[in-house]
């Protein structure tokens, strides 16, 4: 595209208020991020590992190194150093997977958990507020319209 979208009927007024305000929200989270990363005093990387263990262990899920590899989309070799960096800080432990001898899992420290939710329950208590705002149709297309969007830009 090499000119400007611009809106001639009131949808097309409409979709580019939405991806504006979807624009604002993705800035406002990386002003979070960037901020959470300063006081937890550690890099991005880091920092999107913790909340992929977060947002995965909420799920009940367990999480190998490979899958952090895979959605940071950095090499083995820079994940093997970025959990040692997290094993050393004191954020995560390696433990033997629960069903298979042969695999490691990655999970949270009790105390990173602590600290990440010290630093972020505030703003998910607030962003939650928001959305109990809404009722369960809304809700439904919200999760299905950020969905679509994710998938768009992160085909895999």
């Amino acid at each position: 595209m090499t000119q400007p979208w611009l809106a001639h009927t009131p949808h097309d007024q409409a979709v580019m208020e939405v991806l504006q305000a979807v624009r604002a929200f993705s800035d406002a989270m990386d002003r979070m991020h960037g901020g959470m990363k300063g006081d937890m005093e550690m890099n991005a990387t880091d920092l999107a590992a913790l909340r992929m263990l977060i947002v995965r262990e909420g799920r009940g899920e367990t999480v190998s190194p490979h899958q952090v590899a895979d959605h940071l989309r950095i090499s083995t070799a820079s994940t093997t150093k970025l959990l040692d960096r997290l094993s050393a800080s004191g954020h995560i432990e390696r433990r033997p997977h629960p069903s298979d001898r042969r695999a490691r899992i990655v999970v949270l420290t009790d105390e990173s958990r602590s600290s990440f939710f010290r630093h972020f329950g505030e703003r998910l208590r607030r962003m939650r507020g928001v959305a109990d705002r809404y009722e369960d149709g809304e809700l439904a297309v919200i999760t299905r319209f950020l969905a679509e969007l994710s998938e768009t830009l992160d085909p895999r």
